[in-house]
C-alpha cells in the first residue's frame, strides 16, 4: 500500500527512556523529595513497567546528580545545597556568554525576531502573573541564543546546569524565582547587541542577566 510523502513517524519511547523521563520530572518538580528513598518495585508497578528499566533509568539519572546509588543497599534523590546555586548560576553565566559572543558574529534578522518575539511572550507572562511560563519562557530564550551558537559542548553542560537550576527553584523555594522588568529589559538589550553584531558586549549583558538573579538569590537566603 502506498505511504504518504509527508507522513511522519510518531516519535516512540522505549521503557527506559519513559521511565528515565518521568522520574526525572518527578525529581525536578519536587514530587519525589530530596533524600527520598526509590523503591524500584514501587516505581516500576507504579509506571507500569518492569523493574529493570527503572534500574537502568537510575543509573541515568546517577550521571546528572539526581540519584545517589548504592548497590545492596538504597538508591535515593540527592539533596539540595544552597551554596551549590551560586555555583550553578555563576558557571551557567560563564558558558551563555560564550554563547552569546559566538551568536553575534553570526546571527541573522529572521533569528532576532524570533528572539524578540520570545521576549514578548516572556513579558506577557510576568504582566499577567504567570511565574512558571515566564521561567519557561526565560529558559526559551536562553536555548534558543545556545542552539544558534552551534557549540554542542555548550548546550550539553548548560542543559545539565539547567536541570539543577530549576529543580531548585521548584524544591527549595517552592516556586520560581519572581522575574521582573528588568530581566525583560536585558534580553531586549541582547538583542540590540545582537542587531549593532556587538559580540562584547553580548557577553558583557548575558552575563549579567545570570549575576543579578544570583545576588538577589544571596540576598532572600
Amino acid at each position: 500500500m502506498p505511504i504518504p510523502k509527508d507522513f511522519a513517524s510518531p516519535v516512540r519511547m522505549s521503557a527506559k527512556e519513559r521511565t528515565f523521563s518521568q522520574i526525572q520530572r518527578w525529581i525536578i518538580d519536587g514530587t519525589l523529595q530530596p533524600g527520598e528513598k526509590l523503591i524500584d518495585a514501587e516505581l516500576a508497578e507504579w509506571l507500569g513497567v518492569s523493574r529493570t528499566p527503572v534500574r537502568e533509568a537510575f543509573q541515568l539519572l546517577e550521571v546528572q546528580g539526581l540519584v545517589s546509588m548504592h548497590p545492596g543497599k538504597e538508591t535515593k534523590v540527592t539533596e539540595i545545597e544552597k551554596d551549590d546555586i551560586f555555583k550553578m548560576y555563576s558557571t551557567m553565566a560563564a558558558l551563555h556568554a560564550l554563547a552569546a559572543e559566538v551568536t553575534a558574529k553570526i546571527i541573522v534578522p529572521e533569528q532576532i525576531e524570533q528572539l524578540r518575539a520570545i521576549n514578548q511572550e516572556f513579558a506577557s507572562a510576568i504582566k499577567s502573573g504567570q511565574p512558571y511560563q515566564a521561567m519557561e519562557t526565560d529558559e526559551q530564550f536562553h536555548n534558543q541564543i545556545v542552539e544558534l551558537s552551534d557549540n554542542p559542548y555548550v548546550t550539553t553542560f548548560s542543559a545539565s546546569l539547567q536541570i539543577h537550576i530549576r529543580r531548585f527553584k521548584y524544591v527549595f523555594l517552592k516556586q520560581p524565582i519572581t522575574a521582573t522588568q528588568a530581566s525583560v529589559e536585558e534580553h531586549d538589550s541582547i538583542i540590540k547587541a545582537f542587531e549593532s553584531k556587538d559580540s562584547d558586549y553580548a557577553q558583557v549583558l548575558m552575563k549579567q542577566n545570570f549575576i543579578r538573579p544570583m545576588q538577589e538569590l544571596n540576598e532572600i537566603l
